[in-house]
C-alpha cells in the first residue's frame, strides 16, 4: 500500500484542560499519513482516482475550527475516525504537536495509528 501524507498542517483550535486554554485558540501541528493505492490514479493521471490531500487538509481545518476538546488524545481519536470514514481511508497515522504546552519543550502531543495497511 502507498502512503499519501500531509506534513505539519497548522490548525487553530480551542483545546486544553485549564481555564485559560478554554478562552482562546491555540495552534496545533498535524502530520497525517494515509494508506492509499495510487496506481489507478498514476496510470490514468486522474485526480478522481486518488485521495485528494487538499480536500483532507480542508476538512481537518474545518474540524479544528468547529470542535473543542480538552484532550489532544480526544481530538486525535475523533479526527482519525472521521477522516477514515469520510474519505474511505483504510489506515491512518496521525501525529499532533501542541507547541506551547510545555515551555521547555519544542512541542508535546500524541501519535496514533488506526486501521490496516
Amino acid at each position: 500500500m502507498d502512503i499519501i501524507f500531509i506534513e505539519r498542517l497548522a490548525v487553530d483550535t480551542v483545546i486544553g484542560v485549564y481555564d485559560w486554554e478554554r478562552t482562546a485558540t491555540q495552534k496545533l501541528y498535524l502530520d497525517v499519513q494515509m494508506a492509499w493505492d495510487i496506481k489507478p490514479a498514476a496510470s490514468s493521471d486522474n485526480i478522481a482516482l486518488t485521495l485528494d490531500y487538499a480536500a483532507v487538509s480542508e476538512y481537518i481545518q474545518q474540524f479544528a475550527q468547529a470542535k473543542q476538546y480538552e484532550l489532544v488524545e480526544t481530538f486525535a481519536e475523533v479526527l482519525t475516525r472521521e477522516i477514515m470514514d469520510r474519505f474511505n481511508v483504510p489506515w491512518l497515522r496521525l501525529k499532533i504537536t501542541k507547541p506551547a504546552a510545555v515551555p521547555a519543550a519544542a512541542g508535546v502531543g500524541v501519535e496514533i495509528e488506526r486501521g490496516c495497511r
